[in-house]
């Protein structure tokens, strides 16, 4: 059996809190300062919060805690976690609910982590082998945390710190357009669509690329878009006209492509329940941050360099769009260099003590699947 360690406080990110007040971040970290009761409580409202998805009542609890109390003695409690600002009651009902800052107090002091479960440890080794590409891994590993916790699973793409560019090919399009074939590294490939100055046979584009491959083989894609911006300034009134285009569309195709440091998402249909709970607009939001990714690339991008899981609950995230989510990263890395973050994306009600572990063991699987692929 693979035991998981993972601490019992995730790591803090250092702007998780920076959209909650100073009196709320003192209340978070003076959880101790309640007694073993009061954290009882609010621990057993919580998860059963998450479990059943309604207001958890006074009695709910009195069935659900390990000790004898009364229920009165259970109101005061719950009134004085209502005070702290832990808990809220969203109805006029007796049962309450708990807060972002409850959840964050959960999180960060009273969950018990869950290790994953043997025969998903193996499933996700198993989707995860060696085998794969990078690009397949990648894609693997978003479906399979989606389907992992039913939420929406994210991966940021490995970020590579030096792409060598083997061979370059070129394959007419409809129109001015080319599909340019990008051979890096060893063995990975990459495609991209680029715009052409003009119309180009296909003999013409595979001169261009017998040109280019000449020249720039072997060259880092980064040194030979430079080096061809350099070449079309000096060099271009003594080019013909096929190779002075061919410069223009070699700098396209070496500039970085969407395979570097882009987010691939499966899952986001689990997160039609969203609507149910906060409305069609707010689900629609969240859909187009999907479609557009700036704000998940900023946040992501923003824990590449952070130790372990990291756990954004609502506001923490700093994006409106995710203030009724929650998120859960981690990096994953390898030894040549490449460097990424997955995560899940759910409700702030979702099961922190499964989810969280799961998110830490998958990126740790990734990180050596993509070190076995060197």
């Amino acid at each position: 059996m693979l035991l998981l360690a993972i601490a019992k406080h995730p790591p803090p990110f250092h702007n998780r809190h920076k959209l909650l007040c100073s009196k709320e971040i003192q209340q978070s970290k003076d959880m101790h300062k309640f007694s073993r009761r009061t954290q009882d409580i609010l621990r057993t409202l919580v998860e059963r919060y998450i479990r059943d998805g309604q207001p958890v009542g006074s009695q709910a609890i009195v069935r659900d805690l390990p000790f004898s109390v009364s229920a009165a003695t259970v109101r005061n409690i719950m009134a004085e976690l209502e005070g702290q600002g832990l808990i809220r009651s969203p109805h006029t009902s007796a049962g309450r609910v708990p807060t972002a800052l409850g959840y964050r107090m959960f999180v960060d002091s009273l969950v018990t982590w869950s290790p994953m479960q043997d025969r998903d440890v193996s499933r996700v080794r198993k989707v995860l082998g060696p085998d794969k590409s990078s690009k397949e891994l990648v894609e693997s590993a978003s479906r399979m945390l989606s389907e992992l916790t039913s939420m929406a699973g994210i991966v940021l793409t490995p970020r590579q710190e030096r792409a060598v560019l083997r061979q370059v090919e070129f394959l007419p399009l409809q129109g001015n357009r080319a599909l340019v074939i990008l051979v890096l590294n060893d063995k990975e490939v990459q495609n991209r669509i680029i715009q052409m100055p003009r119309t180009f046979s296909e003999a013409e584009l595979q001169e261009a690329a017998h040109y280019l491959n000449q020249r720039y083989a072997g060259v880092d894609l980064l040194v030979a878009r430079q080096r061809i911006l350099g070449d079309m300034r000096d060099d271009k009134s003594n080019m013909d006209m096929l190779m002075s285009a061919a410069l223009d569309v070699a700098a396209e195709a070496a500039s970085p492509g969407p395979e570097s440091g882009q987010c691939v998402v499966s899952g986001e249909t689990n997160l039609l329940p969203i609507a149910s709970e906060q409305g069609v607009d707010r689900l629609r939001e969240l859909f187009e941050a999907f479609q557009q990714k700036k704000d998940l690339l900023s946040l992501m991008d923003g824990c590449l360099n952070a130790d372990g899981v990291q756990i954004f609950i609502g506001q923490e995230a700093g994006f409106q769009v995710l203030e009724d989510c929650s998120v859960i990263t981690a990096p994953y890395t390898a030894d040549n260099g490449l460097v990424g973050v997955l995560a899940v994306i759910g409700p702030t009600r979702m099961p922190y003590q499964r989810v969280v572990p799961m998110v830490d063991l998958t990126a740790k699987i990734l990180g050596a699947a993509l070190k076995s692929e060197e």
